[in-house]
């Protein structure tokens, strides 16, 4: 299944507690779009959180994200790891 990393802003002062609740609140209803939400990470300084999936397409990505209240502000395909 294909990998993808998005990018959300404007989460400046993000907690440790609320970055877990907005991952378990993906991780809730993920599945009802095929996806799986790997790992969430946070710089609250800046306000920016990055989401690592795997998701048939990035539009099921921000359905998910969209239901979960926090839309995604960009979605990158990650076809290549090591």
């Amino acid at each position: 299944m294909p990998r993808f990393m998005d990018v959300h802003h404007g989460m400046k002062g993000l907690t440790a507690d609320q970055l877990r609740e907005a991952h378990k609140a993906d991780l809730d209803i993920e599945k009802e779009e095929g996806v799986h939400f790997e790992k969430a990470w946070a710089d609250p300084e800046s306000g920016t959180v990055y989401c690592l999936s795997e998701a048939p397409s990035a539009e099921a990505i921000q359905r998910i994200h969209e239901r979960a209240g926090h839309r995604a502000d960009e979605i990158h395909p990650v076809p290549l790891t090591t």
